[in-house]
């Protein structure tokens, strides 16, 4: 199919995207800043540039679906008046261009999903929520409620319509854990006001592989809710969120506190909605997390964490050999659900470098495209490293096609930068991809200690989205 994504540079857009390529559909992103899009989605999605409905209209033309997840984040900003019109206007405003233009669309798309909130319902207390249940009465509410019946204007158009009511959605790289993560492992998170409050959860992976489903099932009209069917409280999801870090969950967060940090806002953070999927458990849809431990075993457990050790032997190669001994030597393992000749021509093209970083890192490539690995081909960018944008200049020293590759810094933040990129064939049909890394922070002593506070943990981050990236694009092998 070829299938249209709007705010498919978001978190769950750009994961949305590397799951439908996985099943080997055509993408198009109608996005703001091609060029900024072409970092975060890299060589196989076409770009279509806003603009006005009819370049919209242009847009969907000859599209067999719409995945409609443009909108601006509720958690951003205190709710004022200007900031409410903003919300509104990018959900329901939005969606209603968005429906002129599919029913002025030749051909015209067969199916629209357009994404909708948990808001819809607001604070239930320990309500039973599903798809029947009624609305809320405040600003959420309402917006939600306009927000699914401006989607549904396309129906008299000939279009199937389903509206997802999505949940706080727990990955990588985005989403709620953005902001929690810093705190929690700072060992300072705590439950929010109460803690009694109920947590309506979804893991990254479930909740693109039913947005998939929804686009191919012609069964999915109308609201499905994308909540993992075990809900918990907000102070059981910070127990065990802390637990997976290693941390304890000792600070809670007085409601009366987010009031005057957030103002109308922060009754959003503390509303409670025991929401349960039932219409989504009904189509047969089956949840890969469908619990929390399940979930956060996935994202902060060992098999993806990388490891950090000092170097007991360097590789004979002249980068290194040419350079002080580097002090730390990195190293993880990926396996995909994918031939060993697709996993490596995705690699072989370096404008996915971008697909693999995280949108905080802000990575922006300034080689003039196509990037291809080849040996002695330069690559430079610039990456932000925390609150500092540094630039960085890579050589691919060798390629050994279908086999590995050796990219090194040639300018850049480390004083040495050796990374080789492996590749495995494996007998159920998938890819082992080893990433070792030996690496040299700068400015001695001090070097080696903000190497331990800040460098390691920021590669620790990227190393950990770059496999939830893999496994999104290729799909990971069935646990035995």
């Amino acid at each position: 199919m070829q299938i249209l994504v709007t705010g498919a540079t978001g978190f769950v857009g750009r994961a949305l995207v590397l799951r439908l390529l996985r099943d080997g559909h055509h993408v198009r992103a109608w996005v703001r800043s091609p060029g900024r899009a072409m970092d975060l989605l890299g060589a196989e999605v076409e770009l279509a540039a806003a603009g006005d409905e009819t370049a919209l209209v242009r847009a969907l033309a000859g599209c067999d679906a719409v995945v409609h997840l443009a909108g601006e984040s509720v958690g951003v900003g205190r709710w004022t008046a200007a900031r409410k019109r903003e919300l509104w206007d990018s959900r329901v405003k939005l969606t209603e261009t968005l429906v002129r233009a599919l029913a002025a669309a030749e051909p015209r798309p067969r199916v629209l999903v357009s994404a909708s909130a948990v808001g819809y319902y607001g604070d239930r207390g320990e309500e039973e929520l599903e798809e029947t249940s009624r609305p809320a009465d405040d600003f959420l509410g309402k917006m939600c409620q306009a927000w699914e019946a401006a989607a549904r204007g396309a129906e008299a158009h000939g279009v199937r319509v389903c509206t997802p009511r999505i949940g706080l959605v727990l990955g990588l790289g985005g989403g709620v854990l953005e902001a929690l993560l810093p705190i929690f492992r700072a060992g300072l998170g705590g439950p929010l006001g109460s803690g009694e409050q109920w947590f309506p959860w979804i893991h990254l992976h479930d909740l693109v592989e039913l947005l998939t489903t929804a686009v191919t099932d012609a069964r999915y009209t109308g609201p499905v809710l994308a909540v993992a069917p075990q809900p918990v409280t907000n102070a059981a999801f910070s127990l065990a969120l802390a637990e997976s870090l290693g941390r304890k969950a000792r600070l809670p967060v007085p409601r009366l506190a987010l009031r005057i940090a957030r103002g109308e806002a922060a009754e959003a953070l503390v509303a409670s909605q025991r929401a349960v999927p039932a219409r989504t458990l009904a189509l047969g849809f089956q949840f890969q997390f469908p619990t929390l431990p399940a979930a956060l075993e996935d994202l902060f457990g060992s098999r993806y964490r990388p490891q950090f050790a000092p170097p007991e032997l360097t590789p004979p190669d002249p980068y290194l050999a040419g350079r002080r001994p580097p002090t730390t030597v990195l190293r993880q393992s990926t396996v995909v659900a994918a031939p060993l000749a697709a996993v490596f021509g995705f690699f072989a093209r370096a404008e996915n470098l971008g697909v693999m970083t995280p949108r905080a890192a802000a990575m922006t490539v300034l080689t003039p495209r196509p990037l291809v690995v080849e040996p002695g081909r330069h690559i430079e960018s610039t990456i932000a490293i925390g609150p500092v944008r540094v630039r960085w200049t890579a050589e691919f020293e060798l390629v050994e096609p279908e086999r590995r590759f050796v990219d090194v810094q040639t300018r850049g933040p480390f004083a040495v930068w050796w990374h080789e990129h492996r590749f495995t064939p494996r007998e159920d049909g998938g890819t082992q991809i080893d990433d070792t890394v030996y690496y040299r922070p700068p400015l001695g002593p001090i070097g080696r200690v903000a190497d331990a506070l800040f460098v390691r943990p920021r590669l620790r981050e990227l190393f950990e989205f770059r496999a939830q990236a893999l496994r999104l694009r290729f799909g990971a092998p069935q646990q035995r």
